[in-house]
């Protein structure tokens, strides 16, 4: 029997440890396909399996899940233990009913001479978690760097948390041109993070894991509200097109009533709703439902714009572009960087600037850094683009500062 006391005992007899995980995968399916007493009777065939393997401890751990403990004469041992561990679980089983071909996520971890056994444990669920995360069980052995990358993740999302109720983030404004003036015609607004040791912090560092976490419908409620409220006082000032755009995750049209929200925002900051425009990703776009094309429309009725941000990296698609009210279409910038060395990368981007001239849509080219690409674009008839030939994205004031000189960005033609 699988108790803490067991396992204490065996790691202070001074053997090393090998603690193996085992989840039944998919063990809901099991439950809701074939009723709960075949769920049951499922388990019962696995621990009576892992029974018969003469470990010095079994024991059921959760729900579907249980953990095998053996002694090893050395470390060397453990690959081929686990593999008849695996051997064992995976077999059909012959439940009231029904004929179950289960798969088994496997993790396993090593511990020497008095390691915690507690610890131990925990580690095999780390493995175990890595091995429910391959598209086929694969077995994963715990190591010590993800186990690193574990902690660091947990702290993050503590942090980041903390961020959110503190309003520790912060927006860098880069600029878009109209490339054949150099003119400023809108900024992209570029969200940081403003970390209290490491200090600022890209979105690449965080984003993934607010989406993960449901924190990003909060970073984005003070990042459309910081947005709106930049372009309002661009207006104020008298900036010629105050136009912000703002990135909008998909997360938070599922779980948040946009137009309700983009409406309070508005009146809250006083912005004029065409001076705000929505980066959308393509994911968003790629099966748009029915529901999702009325809350789009909505937003275009009030009046602010809707951009398709990073084109051509995810799931492109002729059909959205048909039947959604996109306002602008942005060409990522792998596309545009390497046109001077691919035929095909420029035929790619001349394509998305005449589709978006027959849809209505202003067509921008992101990641611009040298004349020559500039050159290329204009030659092609993209309108507008960005990119450090221009600016980097600026604090507020340094845009303001930038806005208010009336200069042309970059070499004008």
């Amino acid at each position: 029997m699988l108790t803490p006391d067991r396992l204490t005992q065996l790691s202070a007899e001074g053997s090393a440890l090998l603690v193996i995980k085992v989840d039944v995968s998919r063990f809901h399916d099991i439950n809701s396909g074939f009723g709960y007493d075949s769920g049951d009777a499922l388990l019962a065939q696995v621990a009576e399996r892992l029974r018969s393997l003469f470990a010095e401890a079994v024991g059921r751990v959760g729900g579907n899940e249980f953990a095998v403990v053996y002694r090893l004469a050395g470390s060397e041992d453990a690959e081929a233990t686990v593999a008849i561990v695996s051997a064992v679980s995976a077999p059909r089983h012959i439940l009231p009913g029904a004929v179950v071909n289960a798969r088994f996520a496997i993790g396993y971890v090593v511990g020497g001479p008095s390691s915690d056994p507690l610890t131990l444990l925990r580690r095999a669920g780390t493995a175990l978690h890595k091995s429910r995360a391959t598209p086929l069980r694969e077995v994963r052995r715990f190591d010590n760097e993800s186990d690193e990358r574990s902690w660091k993740r947990i702290r993050l999302a503590n942090e980041l948390q903390l961020a959110v109720s503190n309003g520790d983030f912060a927006f860098d404004y880069q600029p878009k041109v109209e490339l054949a003036t150099g003119n400023l015609v809108v900024a992209e607004a570029l969200l940081r993070w403003k970390h209290p040791l490491f200090g600022l912090q890209m979105p690449d560092r965080f984003i993934e894991l607010a989406e993960n976490t449901g924190l990003i419908v909060d970073i984005g409620t003070s990042g459309v509200r910081a947005a709106a409220a930049f372009a309002a006082r661009l207006e104020r000032d008298g900036a010629p097109s105050p136009r912000i755009s703002v990135n909008v995750s998909a997360t938070e049209f599922v779980h948040r009533d946009m137009i309700s929200f983009i409406t309070a925002i508005l009146e809250e900051t006083g912005a004029n709703p065409r001076s705000l425009t929505l980066e959308l990703t393509e994911s968003l776009m790629a099966e748009p439902t029915v529901r999702m094309q009325q809350r789009l429309r909505a937003l275009r009725d009030l009046g602010v714009g809707l951009s398709i941000d990073d084109f051509g990296t995810g799931y492109s698609s002729l059909r959205y572009l048909e039947t959604l009210p996109v306002t602008e279409i942005k060409i990522d910038r792998g596309f545009v960087q390497s046109m001077a060395e691919s035929a095909t990368k420029r035929i790619i981007v001349e394509a998305v600037v005449r589709l978006g001239q027959q849809l209505g849509a202003e067509v921008v080219a992101e990641g611009i850094e040298t004349e020559a690409e500039r050159a290329m674009l204009c030659d092609i008839g993209c309108p507008y683009g960005q990119g450090y030939l221009f600016s980097p994205p600026l604090p507020p004031q340094a845009f303001l500062d930038l806005v208010g000189s009336g200069r042309p960005l970059g070499t004008v033609r």
